[in-house]
């Protein structure tokens, strides 16, 4: 199958690298060339052009990893190069944004959005590894409408990747969801890391904190439309979580030993089950 990837970053970079191992047939696009000729040197395209005419063109698979902001206006700046036998799907974060709009506009090729749920802290195709996929979470987001031809297309290319677990869900629930175990992980490291005023805390940094606070390394172009665009489902969860922090405060405040215990508790079991 002949394979266009739209954006070139770590996750498109890494899709690129996967499935060429996977013997598809990649072509690459990003608007920064020396990202094309890293994939084009390595191994993970066959070639590529910050113009993907020439591979919309030719390709039954279009995998657009640009920001979410930038999904609507390619397909509606190539919608006319596209045709029936193509399959489109995207990486983005966020999906009820995009997915019911990307569906109409992309017409007559089918779009069916999905979200790999894996990634580092690290930007650009530089970073890009096929293994970050290995034995994680794969969501595809169809809606009302979506040909079953797209998701089982999809839903391959998944499997190609390494992907261990592979979900079907609508865009709100996924919303939803990631806005619990995603966002809200990357908004307690952000809030964790900027709530230290100490001039040196190196000395002190023990294994939890650098865990906690790995993904506080953020693309803060991509995390604020993420946050931004996926805001209603965000604030509830952070509400949730400031009243679960209350509780513990006022559980230290009133030396409330026995509700603080039943937390450990109560959040240990909950872990031990994920």
């Amino acid at each position: 199958m002949n394979v266009l990837i739209v954006g070139l970053g770590l996750i498109g970079g890494s899709y690129a690298k996967g499935l060429t191992k996977a013997s598809y047939n990649v072509y690459g696009s990003d608007i920064n060339i020396e990202s094309i000729n890293y994939a084009k040197e390595n191994g993970f395209i066959i070639d590529g052009s910050v113009d993907p005419e020439e591979y919309i063109k030719k390709c039954e698979l279009i995998v657009i990893g640009l920001y979410p902001t930038q999904i609507i206006p390619f397909i509606e700046k190539y919608q006319h190069l596209f045709n029936e036998n193509q399959i489109i799907t995207d990486v983005c974060g966020i999906k009820s944004s995009v997915v019911y709009e990307a569906t109409k506009k992309a017409l007559p090729a089918l779009y069916c959005g999905s979200h790999p749920m894996a990634g580092r802290e690290k930007v650009g195709v530089k970073y890009a590894s096929e293994l970050i996929f290995k034995n994680t979470n794969f969501l595809i987001t169809p809606i009302e409408n979506t040909k079953k031809r797209a998701i089982d297309v999809i839903e391959k290319m998944a499997l190609d990747l390494g992907f261990g677990r592979i979900h079907s869900i609508s865009p709100e629930h996924h919303d939803k969801m990631i806005a619990y175990t995603s966002q809200l992980t990357h908004a307690i490291a952000v809030s964790l890391v900027d709530s230290e005023t100490a001039v040196d805390v190196t000395s002190f940094i023990g294994d939890s904190y650098r865990d906690l606070t790995r993904i506080a390394m953020i693309n803060e172009k991509l995390w604020s439309e993420l946050f931004m665009d996926n805001k209603k489902f965000l604030i509830e969860e952070i509400n949730k979580f400031e009243a679960q922090l209350t509780r513990m405060k006022n559980d230290l405040e009133n030396n409330d030993y026995d509700d603080l215990k039943a937390m450990f508790i109560e959040s240990k079991a909950r872990r031990e089950v994920m």
